[in-house]
């Protein structure tokens, strides 16, 4: 039993692979003792192939199944050299994330391309199955076979229908490819794409032809007519010699599905194993939300490394991902910084790291895609093929995890090759190490006084109460009012404005006032993981210590971080956003809802860290359309499929230089909306989109606003 335990993941992929092959060979040893015996309205396994060429057939299926295993083994051994990463969630969550993957769901988002793919998996499968049916028949004592009248009949019809799938696929594929197909596609297009396809059209169409030869072979009975494919090919050849045509077109197809066992660990036919498999291990306990647990640095003794650098670095899983990669490139047709000419690609940086880690492994192993240049001899480092540059350009959108099919985790890379860099070689935009700066020495990025945190509430009619040890357990609520909802001049009408709605309906609530620090976002979305836990643990022991339980925030960024990274650190809180909080609160009648004094149409930009890192989607939306008179005008990209501001990921703090301005891009198309305000739930998203409206020169007839005040400006008359 300790033996099995000290197994690695490769050592388990050889032992499958070995029991496959002595299967293979027992499978050929039980042929004998069952005979084939009479066949009634069916056919004969191995007909008209000689027994030697028979003896071949099974020697060289176990030795390809060995040798495809072992290949596949070296693969499993490069994701061993990843550290440990617990992933310890339901059995059936597993299987439902499996499940998606072997049922194409993911893929079928996509339409043209889900139905391409979907044809070409199912029609596989049926012929896979179909081969392991006739098997298992051709196992069978005399009595027992099964394939014979209408059970054969029925076997052979379905099978043609699987091969009309399987090719059809493929050629679409083919044709795709050929006539040009998306500019994703194009860019990673290479020989081996069409060889590989290749090879799949041949497996179909010997098939077809051996089919044919065997129909022919047996005088076209009436009963084959239902493999309707090969008897159409059979009468239309109209073989002179349908024998030694049966038997070539038979070798051909065996021999091309041993070059497709061989091609399948080391190409990008892997897929077909490592995606399923990627799936079911990608459900986790953390939050898709939060980052990686890397513990407490400020209690660690002797710290060696931080983040990533080489592959031993990445975790098991991280490195597991690399192998499931399908090279779509749908992560970067929706990558913000891509799309707007940044240098960062999400695909690359999956391909990038692939690389360094199949050709640094011992021994190496084929990379999916090579780029061009030599690595320095056994280098694991993954920065000899990507730049700092690539890694500082990223928004932390997360629109590349949403859109992978295969749920790999390219936002996980990205943000621990930025702890590396930030914490271990100091490497990061100058104008970020300001913001660093404001953050230890004044507590927030702005750099303002902690004594002007209640600056907001002086012009109120009301009073906001502050928490503290003597009053904490009279409010329901803690008020998070967030960096910029307390310095930041376009965000404090936010606040004031959901302290008043709190106020009307009746909530219970309390600030914390200077006590309230930055929630480290910026500091964790950048790498400094030090000053994030600094802010963190003020955060988490201030409110432990005044036994907060609830706490509502504005800052969708505040609030991911509080309801999924605080309780990595020991801070346990329910949090709501002030959306959801005002949806609740309309609805139950504390807050009444009026109609606008002339009707105008509003368009409504999802933040990501509310939609993509929480699926809040609904909540924004719902405050906007209880409004009367206001049209509601959804813009191309919304929900899921949403695209960024541009501030995410600490870029808030950061010069955008390169390219077309990511917030110039989003205000376009909320502008040709013809949308006459863009409602925003973020302060980040308001402060990106205003400038971006601004800058385009429709601050006059575009204006830029968060829901609240939206919603206070629309109340029931009293």
């Amino acid at each position: 039993m300790n033996k099995l335990k000290s197994l690695k993941g490769n050592d388990y992929v050889l032992l499958l692979s070995a029991g496959a092959s002595i299967g293979t060979l027992f499978l050929w040893a039980a042929s004998y003792i069952f005979p084939e015996g009479e066949i009634i309205e069916g056919r004969r396994v191995f007909e008209n192939i000689p027994k030697v060429l028979q003896y071949i057939f099974y020697v060289l299926s176990a030795s390809t199944i060995f040798l495809s295993g072992y290949l596949f083994s070296l693969r499993v051994k490069n994701w061993t050299r990843g550290k440990e990463e617990k992933r310890n969630v339901k059995f059936s969550a597993r299987l439902w994330s499996f499940f998606d993957g072997i049922t194409m769901r993911t893929v079928l988002r996509f339409k043209a391309a889900g139905l391409m793919h979907s044809l070409i998996y199912i029609g596989f499968l049926g012929l896979f199955a179909g081969t392991i049916t006739l098997e298992i028949h051709h196992l069978m004592p005399p009595s027992l076979k099964f394939l014979q009248g209408t059970t054969y009949i029925v076997y052979s019809f379905l099978l043609e229908l699987a091969t009309i799938a399987y090719l059809v696929g493929l050629f679409w594929a083919l044709i795709r490819r050929l006539r040009g197909a998306e500019y994703r596609i194009q860019t990673k297009t290479t020989i081996d794409d069409y060889l590989t396809l290749s090879l799949l059209i041949f497996i179909g169409i010997s098939g077809i032809t051996t089919e044919a030869g065997r129909i022919a072979l047996e005088n076209f009975p009436n009963y084959e007519k239902w493999s309707f494919i090969g008897y159409f090919v059979a009468d239309f050849l109209n073989l002179s010699n349908p024998e030694l045509f049966h038997r070539v077109s038979w070798v051909l197809h065996v021999v091309s599905f041993f070059v497709f066992l061989i091609a399948l660990p080391i190409s990008k036919l892997r897929h077909i194993i490592t995606s399923p498999i990627n799936m079911f291990m990608s459900p986790k306990e953390r939050h898709k939300g939060a980052m990686r647990d890397i513990g407490n640095l400020l209690e660690a003794e002797d710290i060696d490394n931080v983040g990533t650098e080489i592959i031993d670095h990445f975790t098991w899983k991280q490195l597991m991902d690399l192998d499931a990669c399908t090279v779509c490139g749908r992560c970067t047709s929706v990558c913000p910084a891509n799309q707007t000419g940044k240098s960062l690609d999400p695909r690359e940086i999956i391909l990038k790291v692939g690389q360094v880690m199949s050709e640094s492994g011992d021994p190496s192993v084929p990379a999916t895609i090579s780029t061009p240049g030599p690595l320095k001899v056994n280098s694991s480092n993954v920065f000899e093929r990507i730049t700092s540059e690539e890694v500082w350009a990223c928004t932390s959108c997360r629109a590349c995890d949403e859109i992978c099919p295969v749920n790999i985790e390219i936002l996980d890379k990205i943000l621990d090759m930025r702890r590396h860099l930030a914490l271990m070689e100091s490497d990061f935009p100058s104008e970020l190490g300001k913001a660093y700066v404001a953050m230890e020495n004044s507590s927030n990025p702005w750099g303002a006084s902690q004594n002007d945190r209640l600056k907001w509430t002086e012009d109120l009619d009301f009073e906001v109460p502050v928490i503290d040890e003597s009053n904490s357990e009279e409010y329901d609520y803690l008020y998070w009012i967030g960096c910029a909802g307390a310095f930041d001049d376009r965000n404090v009408p936010v606040t004031k404005a959901v302290a008043t709605l709190l106020k009307r309906a009746g909530v219970s609530y309390a600030v914390l006032g200077p006590k309230e620090v930055c929630t480290g976002d910026s500091a964790r979305r950048t790498g400094n993981e030090f000053v994030f836990q600094q802010l963190a643990i003020q955060n988490i022991e201030n409110m432990n210590n005044l036994k907060v339980d609830k706490i509502i925030t504005q800052c969708p960024h505040c609030f991911n971080t509080i309801a999924n990274e605080y309780p990595q650190l020991g801070g346990e809180y329910k949090v709501i956003h002030h959306s959801q909080l005002l949806t609740e609160l309309v609805q139950s009648g504390r807050i009444e809802v009026g109609t606008s004094d002339k009707p105008y149409k509003i368009t409504y930009h999802d933040s990501c860290y509310l939609g993509r890192h929480n699926d809040i989607y609904t909540a924004p939306r719902e405050i906007v359309g209880s409004i009367g008179g206001i049209e509601i005008r959804e813009m191309k990209r919304q929900g899921t499929q949403s695209f960024c501001c541009g501030a995410g990921g600490g870029r808030m703090w950061m010069e955008e230089s390169v390219g077309k301005k990511v917030n110039i891009e989003r205000s376009q198309e909320a502008i040709e909306t013809g949308a006459d305000e863009v409602a925003v739930a973020c302060p980040f998203c308001y402060i990106m989109m205003d400038d971006g409206v601004k800058e385009l020169g429709y601050g006059d007839n575009v204006r830029v606003r968060d829901v609240s005040l939206i919603l206070l400006d629309n109340l029931k008359k009293d």
